[in-house]
């Protein structure tokens, strides 16, 4: 497996290794003693599946502690845009996004740490997006960000997603108070 640390603390990347041969291929796409090497040390309860058509946004969505959720996200068709925004009030980069291509034809996946605002754009019809969660959804912990917020500055690169009436009204970074 491939590491790779962004610069928001605590977010890896990382691509499991393909074996293939004229028959097609093999991975390990889950492995926790590898991903514990990797620090990774998170033990994951729920996992989630969507599947969207091309230019729709979900997010930005988070749980609230005492729910707060780590994730580990992939695509299993398709491709995406992922994003996620560091809400650790204490941290020092608080407010600032991070932005990774998720393509099931690479199989990279993104851990995002508990504290993070998480969307994504789908890029493809007919893309799939996984994620196991470390917590279970408790709909009264759910939060969420503006995913249009000009003070966050995410260029998403659409002019006309599909989004949810829900992700519509959601509020902008200056109001938010941080949970983390």
């Amino acid at each position: 497996m491939e590491y790779k640390e962004h610069y928001l603390k605590g977010v890896i990347e990382y691509t499991p290794r393909k074996i293939g041969d004229a028959r097609g291929w093999f991975m390990e796409s889950y492995n926790r003693q590898a991903l514990e090497k990797a620090g990774i040390k998170v033990s994951f309860v729920q996992d989630n599946i969507s599947l969207s058509t091309k230019n729709v946004l979900r997010g930005l969505h988070f749980q609230k502690p005492p729910f707060a959720q780590a994730k580990l996200v992939r695509v299993l068709s398709g491709r995406a845009l992922d994003v996620i925004v560091d809400i650790r009030s204490n941290s020092p980069t608080y407010g600032h996004h991070l932005k990774v291509i998720l393509d099931a034809g690479q199989s990279n996946q993104l851990f995002i740490p508990a504290g993070f605002a998480h969307g994504f754009l789908t890029l493809e019809d007919n893309t799939t997006f996984f994620y196991k969660c470390s917590d279970y959804y408790n709909k009264e912990s759910e939060g969420g960000l503006l995913w249009s917020d000009p003070d966050l500055n995410i260029d998403w690169n659409v002019t006309d997603p599909i989004i949810s009436e829900k992700d519509l009204v959601q509020p902008v970074f200056k109001d938010f108070k941080s949970p983390f």
